[in-house]
């Protein structure tokens, strides 16, 4: 079964497993999704469920959003996101989909915004090696020749040089749920996940596990 929630990145700390091991966890903050919206083939050539995560006011949104969210009647939300389950029967407009729909030890995906570093060279942004750095090489931190010589005389393309770094949106595969505390809404997943503190997470079951 197809299993998706999106939740909030809260920061990283630390548990101690049965045999006194210490395992770094994620700490997310998963209040319930809201069903905004079924999609289904005969309207709109798939069948799909819309998401909605963190209420906002009403002031906030524009007014076709607010037009959109009104049918569900279930308030005003900042983000939205589409899941494919096996079948849309099983949701209906309104519905809440809670932290519950996983289990401890399940294999999840984790799709997030990587934080942004600026405009970053080559060697931090792609790991060259750089050139010597002493006797005067003047060849330190440069990404050296990039030309293709005679043919095709041009840079080809994808050619790896300095950049925007980070601010992409990246997938960690086939991370455990370590712990799920239903009450407060946390999930604590082991190992790190993308993007910054207070950064939005599209968490869903894993397809390679």
């Amino acid at each position: 079964m197809k299993k998706m929630i999106i939740g909030r990145k809260v920061g990283m700390m630390q548990v101690f497993a049965e045999d006194g091991a210490a395992v770094p966890v994620t700490v997310v903050e998963v209040e319930p999704s809201v069903v905004i919206q079924k999609k289904t083939a005969e309207k709109d050539g798939y069948d799909a469920v819309q998401l909605g995560y963190g209420r906002i006011k009403q002031n906030k949104v524009t007014k076709p959003l607010q037009g959109h969210f009104d049918k569900a009647n279930k308030g005003y939300f900042r983000i939205l996101k589409e899941m494919r389950p096996d079948s849309i029967d099983e949701y209906e407009l309104g519905q809440e989909v809670t932290v519950d729909i996983f289990e401890i030890g399940d294999s999840v995906d984790i799709t997030g915004i990587t934080k942004g570093k600026g405009f970053a060279g080559v060697i931090k942004r792609h790991g060259f090696g750089g050139g010597r750095s002493t006797h005067g090489s003047m060849f330190h931190r440069a990404p050296g020749s990039i030309g293709a010589s005679a043919y095709p005389s041009r840079v080809m393309k994808g050619k790896k040089l300095p950049g925007q770094m980070g601010n992409e949106q990246k997938t960690v595969k086939n991370l455990m749920i370590w712990s799920i505390r239903s009450e407060r809404n946390i999930m604590l997943i082991k190992g790190a996940v993308p993007g910054a503190r207070n950064g939005y997470l599209f968490i869903k079951n894993s397809v390679k596990s």
